[in-house]
């Protein structure tokens, strides 16, 4: 399992550790960049996602309720820390709540367990999709306000979202050449997060202080114990039970950290999380699967 967390997650160190040297020598706009993710490539690959899958209702209701109960269950915990320590929720909330379901979550499954394991953790990251780009958008925007709602009706990210949906649901018919067009542009966005992501820490000082450490913790930790919690409320058996539990404790997903940036909050919490929680994967991923075969309410 060592050997498989290395092989899926170097592509992302690498494109880390590309955009940080890359912009240590180059004058490259972290805005520039995380508008060309958020508003030109995500879109795209958030409709052709949509409008390929294959996603059956029943599997929808259950793997979707796994992921409203893991997000409220962070949500809550979050806050709970956020207002006792005094830190900023939404650079703390962001990176706890939303995990790299996509990214890594997808192949990490596919060699895990095959198609029917990746056609289960599809599933999980077009829900988990779902509210990072509503509930996400609302606390990367400041909560429910005229700017932030203003910001969720302009986002091309959530028309994406609902056109991806209505076109999937109502049968309409694209042109074969143009879906794969929108597939090829698409799949661009996690890589070129990612890159946007290193090259932001080239003019950042990454500075590590328990509120970090603590966010990295309960995105692993606390992520694995409501997946349980989810998993035993479900009823949830076999192969749908080890990837929930391993998609819920997975590290926090790069939109974390370009969200903020997006809708102008700060990102230094969110972007160090996310690097660190990164590379900490490397030992946790084999760990949670360990976990999830052992440990049962």
């Amino acid at each position: 399992m060592f050997a498989l967390a290395v092989d899926i997650l170097s592509p992302l160190v690498l494109l880390i550790v590309g955009g940080f040297f890359m912009a240590s020598f180059l004058a490259l706009s972290e805005d520039t960049l995380v508008r060309v993710v958020a508003d030109f490539f995500m879109p795209l690959l958030i409709f052709h996602a949509l409008y390929l899958s294959t996603v059956e209702v029943d599997a929808i209701l259950s793997l979707g309720a796994s992921v409203a109960i893991v997000l409220v269950l962070l949500l809550g915990l979050s806050a709970v820390y956020a207002w006792v320590s005094g830190v900023d929720r939404r650079g703390f909330s962001l990176p706890v709540l939303f995990m790299n379901s996509g990214f890594l979550g997808i192949p990490l499954m596919q060699l895990w367990g095959g198609d029917s394991a990746m056609s289960l953790i599809i599933i999980y990251d077009q829900v988990s999709t779902i509210f990072l780009f509503t509930l996400g958008i609302f606390m990367a925007a400041g909560g429910l306000s005229g700017r932030s709602l203003r910001g969720v009706a302009t986002s091309p990210m959530l028309w994406a979202l609902v056109a991806g949906f209505l076109f999937r649901f109502l049968g309409v018919p694209l042109p074969g050449p143009l879906v794969d067009s929108l597939g090829f542009a698409g799949g661009a966005a996690p890589p070129v997060a990612a890159f946007a992501l290193g090259a932001s820490l080239a003019h950042q000082r990454v500075r590590i202080d328990v509120h970090i450490l603590v966010a990295v913790l309960t995105r692993f930790f606390a992520g694995f114990a409501a997946a349980l919690v989810a998993v035993w409320i479900l009823g949830l058996e076999g192969e749908t039970r080890t990837v929930v539990i391993v998609a819920s404790s997975l590290p926090a997903a790069v939109m974390s950290y370009v969200l903020p940036v997006r809708f102008g909050s700060d990102a230094s919490h969110a972007r160090t999380v996310v690097v660190l929680s990164t590379f900490l994967g490397f030992l946790w991923i084999p760990a949670v699967f360990y976990l999830a075969e052992v440990v049962h309410l």
